[in-house]
């Protein structure tokens, strides 16, 4: 079995040169060690010491020299709109107090679907559209910063 040597970026390598593919949702792309198949059959560990979190378009580096091709799987997903640049900061901190996994796309805010806090961010005069699309949250904060000891 193969294993994974390193990471690359989507944008430090040519997506057109892998030999394979793994379709992970965003839940499984924040992995420390796991043995995934390509769709094409390739099997491989992906084994550090420490999570890493993959993002849609990286490329996981085997030991052979090959790359795996890393893909988003669509996710049911709300894109939330505001009015104002002030009011998209306003939704995002109420986002981010209930500890909501983001991701930013063109000045927007994606989260998955939630019911209560789709609920929240209408009361709040948010626009939601929902849409079905690959999810690439925000990385954590480092931990350390002030919530519990």
């Amino acid at each position: 079995m193969h294993r994974v040597t390193a990471i690359k970026s989507t944008k430090d390598w040519n997506a057109a040169a892998a030999i394979d593919r793994v379709v992970l949702d965003a839940s499984d792309r924040m992995r420390r060690r796991i043995v995934l198949t390509g769709e094409k059959g390739t099997t491989f560990l992906l084994g550090f010491a420490k999570p890493v979190a993959l993002r849609d378009g990286d490329g996981l580096v085997l030991d052979d020299g090959s790359i795996v091709l890393v893909s988003g799987k669509p996710e049911p997903l709300v894109e939330v709109r505001a009015h104002s640049a002030l009011d998209t900061v306003r939704l995002a901190w109420h986002l981010g107090n209930r500890h909501t996994d983001v991701e930013i796309v063109g000045g927007h805010i994606r989260i998955r679907r939630d019911h209560v806090l789709e609920e929240m961010l209408r009361g709040l005069g948010a626009h939601l559209t929902v849409l079905e699309a690959p999810f690439d949250p925000e990385p954590s904060a480092p931990q350390g910063h002030g919530h519990g000891g």
